[in-house]
């Protein structure tokens, strides 16, 4: 068995790189128009083997001169994709969709705070938040930093109520999170703060708040507030600290280094 591994292991070696590389080609293009381009291109490439073992000379040489062309057409009609599929792979410590979910709703959260319009938003995390869910009104749409800004533009519906993201998606809208139980809570704390240190108390969620009073950006994580968030830096130091709990520190422990604690006071 060891002299067939030792033997054959670059083979395997090569099948799994090819694997992997045709399966993310696959989720790349999945959905968008180069998909269906490609279907034509694997179209044109069948008929031309078929038009060479029939040896149909002049189909082959029409077809031939076609493929070549293809493939100079495909790369310049494509060039936005190709260019966004390089910029994934350079998204190496953190997923691409992940990373662009919360880049939203950072982008959201700065328009917010300039406005001074309140905000409160749970990213899901490793316990779900099924019975949160309930208590609000279901949306289940993608993330988008003009989504949210609509959900918590004064005088709607919605505005009152937290927002809930299970991955890239936004699942449900205007639900209501538990009051923290922290008795060294300050005193100055508004009911969407003690909320969002309410909720990151029962779960693992991460949960950022907007102030409607002072436009400063906080965010509750295991229980712990940090408050005064530089909103210049905010995409930058989510992607920086968003992680699952099995990888390692808390959210508090890179979280603390950007903010101030919850005995400060707003300024």
């Amino acid at each position: 068995m060891l002299d067939f591994l030792s033997e054959y292991w670059k083979y395997f070696l090569e099948i799994f790189i090819l694997w992997f590389f045709y399966y993310t080609l696959l989720v790349f293009i999945k959905g968008t128009r180069a998909l269906q381009v490609l279907k034509g291109l694997v179209i044109l490439g069948v008929v031309f083997l078929l038009t060479q073992e029939f040896q149909l000379g002049i189909i082959n040489w029409i077809l031939s001169k076609l493929l070549t062309i293809s493939v100079i057409a495909f790369v310049i009609i494509f060039q936005p994709e190709l260019r966004r599929g390089l910029a994934r792979i350079g998204q190496f410590g953190i997923f691409y969709k992940e990373k662009q979910t919360l880049d939203d709703i950072a982008k959201a959260a700065i328009v917010l705070a300039k406005q001074k319009c309140g905000a409160l938003i749970a990213i899901e995390r490793e316990i779900g938040l099924k019975t949160y869910i309930e208590s609000g009104v279901q949306i289940d749409s993608q993330v988008t930093s003009e989504l949210i800004n609509t959900i918590f533009s004064p005088n709607t519906p919605l505005h009152d109520g937290g927002v809930i993201v299970q991955g890239s998606r936004i699942v449900a809208a205007g639900c209501l999170f538990p009051l923290t139980q922290n008795p060294y809570a300050s005193k100055a704390l508004g009911t969407r703060h003690r909320a969002g240190m309410g909720l990151s108390e029962e779960t693992d969620a991460l949960v950022l708040i907007v102030s409607e009073e002072t436009g400063t950006v906080s965010i509750a994580s295991e229980g712990v507030l940090t408050r005064n968030i530089d909103i210049q830096n905010l995409s930058r130091v989510l992607a920086g600290i968003y992680r699952p709990r099995s990888k390692g520190k808390s959210f508090f422990d890179i979280l603390s280094k950007t903010g101030k604690s919850i005995s400060s006071t707003e300024s």
